[in-house]
């Protein structure tokens, strides 16, 4: 069994991480990918995302009918700052001798050794990095390995889209309609 995990804020979720979701399933031949939210991302502990319940909503929106994709809340119910080692061992635990997939962002390659039991999260997964329009591929730190997505490089980010909604622009062109119309009547994000 290959499985697939996605973490990150996703605060909100977007046409980017759809089109993410998409190219690891077909270019891995996943069977399943997980979206998990973090509670608190340990890169960001200054930010305050929007209420987990609020995230979680908005994937759920994002995801209806695509039967190969599901959202974890592991990291959101245990609280406190997320840490990718704690939830690639439940997954090793769960799903013994599945090989794990685990999604990053580009600019993470490098401070891979920085991570919480760094030699741990390299023995439990092989990385797969998303690109970013116009990056190169930089080599990853021993002893981890990977790959990168070949995917559809998307320039958009979540900062982007809560910058357009603080200033009244559109957001429909950047994220599913379902999640346009929740974040406007939650008034997330204003």
């Amino acid at each position: 069994m290959k499985l697939g995990l996605f973490g990150g804020s996703f605060d909100p979720v977007h046409l980017g991480h759809l089109l993410v979701a998409q190219a690891a399933v077909e270019e891995l031949g996943l069977d399943k990918l997980f979206f998990i939210p973090a509670a608190q991302s340990p890169f960001k502990p200054d930010s305050r995302p929007a209420p987990a319940s609020a995230r979680l909503q908005l994937l759920r929106l994002a995801l209806a009918g695509k039967t190969n994709c599901e959202i974890d809340g592991q990291e959101i119910r245990r609280g406190g700052v997320s840490y990718t080692v704690d939830t690639l061992r439940d997954y090793a635990k769960n799903f013994p001798g599945a090989e794990l997939f685990y999604l990053i962002g580009a600019d993470h390659v490098a401070h891979l050794p920085e991570w919480r039991s760094p030699a741990e999260l390299a023995r439990l997964a092989e990385f797969v990095v998303i690109p970013r329009p116009g990056e190169s591929a930089p080599d990853f730190p021993a002893p981890f390995r990977g790959r990168w997505l070949k995917g559809f490089p998307l320039g958009i980010s979540s900062l982007e889209i809560r910058a357009r909604l603080k200033t009244g622009l559109p957001i429909e062109p950047l994220v599913p309609p379902t999640v346009a119309e929740a974040i406007r009547t939650a008034k997330l994000y204003t």
